[in-house]
């Protein structure tokens, strides 16, 4: 006689547990403690199993039934079911450990040695938002190029083109990690050519003066009325044109009075090696302002609200705004005027590259490509600080 909730619910426990039948196989234990528990009993090669089919109310008596109707199916084209679901939860485990979102963070936990803290928390986050929630479920092998291809469309319809590619780059590094590691057997990521889904953006340069509008500049920056450091710190970006970030974040550590040199460490550069900056007399000049100003003993341009903070990039360009330059010049704009001038002068293109740190570095040369031309930079940047000097500082 089949089952019913009523007759279900009105079952009582005894000393001993019982079962109900609701026939082929599928009964309904009932414990001592008045736990009821669904199980299904069967015959595979003539030995008898058993399954687990969930616990009363929990799994409803049709919950129940279902279940025991898919298993039966199972079993009537000769699997024993037992195994059936063991390989069920073996694939549902492989999945998740298999998940493009596992795998990438297991790459991320692989690739961010060598990193800036900066960028490795960056490619963390980029994932998190514009990745695992549209395709960080999936096994890594069963994704394709089309996948990744929506994925960037996503990106790029909210009309980030930049973070488009790199999202495109991300998902390529984290299918080739799995591709080596053998969860995959090939990277779709790979087929994807940036230029042939992603709109071209026309590339806008970073806006700065012409060279005959630099002695006004630098006139205007020595009348800054605002904080001297902020000042100074103008007036050392001009005399190095190194990256607002690279001057903002600059420490005591790193400049060498006796050798005029400073050091900028790896993790501090694009480029990721070692920047060496010859420090001209006008640029020793202005440091010795910095210190006898600044009590700081670790950095060049700590932050005056945030104890243990560098000054921020927004000093510098709204001190470029104050004084008359806003959408006219950039910290940017001191190394595309830099770089404008020293070619106009007949300079050596490696030099001047090398002492924007543009120049590209593998693994081995970064080693001592940051001290090529070390001598020849010397004087060009003494030459860069007395042509500053001449034309105002």
């Amino acid at each position: 006689m089949k089952l019913t909730d009523s007759a279900i619910r009105a079952a009582k426990p005894k000393e001993k547990q019982y079962k109900l039948t609701d026939g082929n196989g599928l009964t309904l234990l009932i414990y001592p403690d008045g736990s009821k528990h669904w199980r299904y009993r069967y015959l595979f090669n003539e030995k008898e199993s058993m399954l687990s089919l969930g616990k009363y109310p929990e799994t409803t008596l049709a919950q129940a039934r279902s279940i025991h109707d898919g298993y039966k199916a199972i079993l009537k084209q000769g699997i024993n079911p037992s195994t059936h679901r063991k390989e069920e939860k073996r694939k549902a485990i492989v999945s998740v450990e298999n998940s493009f979102e596992a795998v990438a963070r297991t790459w991320w936990m692989h690739w961010k040695h060598a990193k800036t803290e900066r960028h490795v928390a960056y490619t963390l986050r980029r994932m998190e938002a514009d990745i695992f929630p549209f395709i960080g479920a999936k096994p890594v092998n069963t994704l394709t190029a089309m996948h990744f291809i929506e994925l960037v469309y996503k990106v790029q319809s909210r009309g980030a083109l930049d973070i488009a590619k790199r999202v495109l780059t991300m998902c390529g590094q984290v299918m080739r990690y799995a591709v080596q590691h053998g969860l995959s057997e090939r990277n779709p990521a790979a087929d994807i050519k940036p230029a042939d889904i992603l709109k071209k953006r026309k590339k806008v340069n970073h806006k700065r003066i012409p060279e005959s509008e630099l002695p006004d500049l630098l006139q205007k920056i020595n009348q800054y009325d605002g904080q001297p450091l902020t000042r100074l710190a103008l007036q050392l970006m001009t005399l190095t044109f190194i990256r607002t970030s690279e001057l903002i974040g600059g420490r005591w550590e790193e400049i060498s009075f006796d050798n005029a040199e400073w050091r900028i460490p790896p993790e501090r550069m694009k480029m990721r090696s070692q920047h060496i900056v010859p420090l001209s007399d006008q640029a020793i000049t202005v440091l010795r302002e910095i210190k006898a100003l600044n009590s700081d003993p670790v950095l060049l341009f700590p932050s005056e609200r945030r104890n243990g903070k560098t000054m921020s990039n927004n000093t510098i360009i709204y001190a470029l705004y104050r004084i008359g330059y806003k959408g006219r010049m950039t910290g940017h704009g001191f190394r595309g005027l830099a770089s404008t001038v020293l070619h106009e002068k007949n300079f050596d293109h490696k030099w001047i590259e090398l002492q924007l740190a543009h120049a590209e570095r593998d693994e081995v040369s970064a080693a001592y490509n940051h001290a090529l031309y070390l001598e020849q930079r010397r004087k060009m940047m003494q030459w860069w600080g007395e042509y500053i000097e001449m034309k105002g500082i």
